[in-house]
């Protein structure tokens, strides 16, 4: 899936259940049936064509929650450390038709997830848009030449996928035809404040110092940025749906640095008109916006029309269920820690958060990516447990 790092419809009515949603986590025990071998069973066969995952967001009845993970596809697992040996920049492995639509199958081929989201990564848009930037092993994210004034961002260029990342397009077509609507095809794309913090940073950062200069001293030069590359990701969304995208998360990885205040003007605005946008093309096209580090956001983020909002793990899932009301789906959001611990603990924790879900409108999944050096056997376990599970 996505390598995002250090971080990644009109409006669906809740019909899935007739009980009053307080009730839900106070009364509902998922049923665990799974087997105790090493993979993962089929799932069973359904009258409906469209993936579980999609009748869960649209708030129809499903029998369990759909299940997919932040990073399925990733280092963790020996089949992409093979391919890493070959290919060893993350950009040639990201970038090649061939390679994403490898590396994106390996989870599917292996635990079946109810979500196959595109290997790709959030900076990918950047040289299409006149921003070199490389990807480097230990180091992260590079950008070759940080933005800080106004002329920079005169020289940045609106985005066309078509001709910038057509290999994002043709792995798309070819994963909905590998996966064969037995799960969806999941695309992605970096928010607009999120992608400005990387290339105002340099890279990764720890303090968001450069950014915060930039929007404190000279807001009209940050905005004039964030306004490209909204336009640019809502381009991006809509490119990956017309290639097979079933549903888009957006990553507003770094949004979270903002304080409420600071996040409604540099943040928000930028979020509702990709949604916007995206919605008058695509009505029927579920989005989901993850941004790590929300509790303290998470009505602001159900503000922007999106379809799911995918909580961390430092959110408790009934507290987000009642914050975000019964209109907008959940997803996650079990700690990727957890991953470490047995299998016992993992099963208890799985339970723990379907249970406070409640049934139905929710997207089982991690709070956060897959970490480095998780227990390959662990994410296994995951899937059984979760794919056993019945309301």
């Amino acid at each position: 899936m996505s390598s995002i790092h250090n971080s990644p419809l009109p409006c669906f009515s809740a019909s899935s259940s007739s009980f009053p949603r307080r009730n839900r986590c106070a009364s509902f025990k998922p049923r665990i049936h799974c087997s105790l071998g090493g993979t993962v069973a089929e799932p069973k066969a359904t009258t409906s064509a469209e993936p579980l995952l999609l009748n869960a967001v649209r708030g129809e009845d499903v029998e369990r929650p759909p299940v997919w993970l932040m990073r399925q596809a990733g280092r963790y697992m020996k089949s992409y450390q093979i391919i890493c040996e070959k290919y060893p920049s993350f950009r040639q492995r990201s970038e090649n038709t061939d390679l994403v639509v490898e590396i994106s199958l390996q989870p599917w081929n292996v635990f079946k997830p109810d979500g196959v989201i595109l290997f790709s990564d959030i900076l990918t848009p950047l040289s299409g848009m006149n921003i070199p930037f490389d990807i480097v092993k230990g180091k992260g994210p590079i950008i070759a030449n940080p933005i800080s004034e106004a002329a920079q961002v005169d020289q940045v260029r609106e985005f066309v996928p078509e001709e910038n990342v057509p290999y994002v397009g043709e792995a798309l077509t070819i994963l909905r035809k590998e996966v064969d609507n037995k799960a969806a095809v999941l695309g992605f794309v970096g928010a607009p404040f999120t992608l400005a913090s990387y290339v105002v940073e340099g890279g990764s950062s720890k303090h968001f110092s450069k950014i915060k200069r930039l929007a404190f001293s000279q807001p009209k030069v940050l905005h004039a940025l964030l306004q490209k590359f909204t336009s640019s990701m809502a381009r991006y969304v809509q490119y990956q749906a017309d290639n097979g995208a079933q549903a888009v998360q957006i990553f507003d990885s770094w949004a979270t640095e903002l304080s409420p205040v600071d996040f409604e003007e540099f943040s928000l605005p930028y979020l509702k008109q990709i949604v916007e946008s995206v919605k008058k093309t695509h009505p029927n096209l579920p989005l989901i916006l993850y941004a790590s580090g929300s509790g303290g956001l998470l009505e602001r983020l159900a503000s922007t029309g999106v379809d799911v909002v995918s909580l961390d793990w430092t959110v408790d899932m009934a507290e987000g269920r009642r914050r975000l009301g019964a209109d907008v789906a959940v997803q996650g959001n079990v700690d990727p820690g957890v991953l470490f611990g047995s299998k016992e603990f993992i099963t208890q924790r799985i339970n723990d958060t379907v249970k406070k879900a409640g049934k139905g409108k929710h997207i089982l999944n991690l709070g956060h990516g897959i970490v480095v050096g998780t227990p390959e056997e662990n994410v296994a376990h995951f899937f059984e447990v979760a794919k056993g599970i019945r309301y």
